[in-house]
């Protein structure tokens, strides 16, 4: 197993959550423990704690977002009119790597990220290698003619375990799928419940 798996791993037993729904995952075989020798020891939980978890749990599903960037996206959500747990989560989506992810042109968001950094990916017919560059709507992601018989974007394609979203049209056959609106967060599909209010909470403090 490598260390990239490893840790992917370790960020669902720490949080105690299939985060990506994932068949290999340990919480999909009852190994339930956190990580560590004895695993860690059950405290009760805070208001504070109950935040925090909700926070690490949604920076862990969009492919450990650093806290820097993770907060940035929080501030422009802050910024925007509406709900903010609403703007965050459509932040997240419109993320590269994230509409990567969700058309299935990669298993997991960090290897969408790594596809993306690799220079696999156009937007538009252009190359572009930041995951977390923005989408508009109406903007359309493809893989380069030369990296379509990639193993792991084949078997991404073909895996069924997660559909494409209804905000996101995809085109298997030509390796390609565009942004199409901005989503709710009872549009996204998460494998497990996300509290994007208990982050603004968070932040609020």
């Amino acid at each position: 197993m490598t260390k990239r798996i490893e840790a992917k791993f370790k960020i669902n037993r720490r949080l105690g959550a299939n985060l990506w729904g994932r068949g290999k995952s340990p919480l999909a075989k009852g190994k339930e423990n956190p990580p560590g020798q004895h695993g860690a020891r059950r405290k009760k939980t805070t208001d504070y704690g109950t935040q925090l978890s909700a926070k690490q749990k949604l920076k862990g599903y969009y492919g450990n977002i650093g806290e820097k960037q993770f907060r940035r996206l929080y501030d422009e959500a802050v910024r925007r009119r509406g709900d903010t747990s609403e703007n965050l989560i459509e932040l997240l989506e419109r993320r590269l790597d994230t509409v990567v992810y969700r058309l299935k042109l990669a298993p997991t968001p960090f290897a969408a990220r790594q596809v993306i950094n690799h220079g696999h990916i156009q937007v538009n017919g252009k190359r572009l290698n930041i995951g977390s560059a923005m989408l508009k709507d109406g903007d359309v992601v493809s893989v380069r003619a030369r990296s379509k018989n990639m193993a792991l974007i084949l078997e991404a394609i073909q895996s069924p375990e997660r559909d494409v979203p209804d905000y996101l049209d995809a085109d298997h056959k030509e390796m390609k799928g565009s942004f199409v609106r901005a989503p709710k967060l009872a549009d996204v599909p998460y494998p497990v419940q996300m509290e994007p209010n208990l982050v603004v909470e968070f932040y609020s403090r």
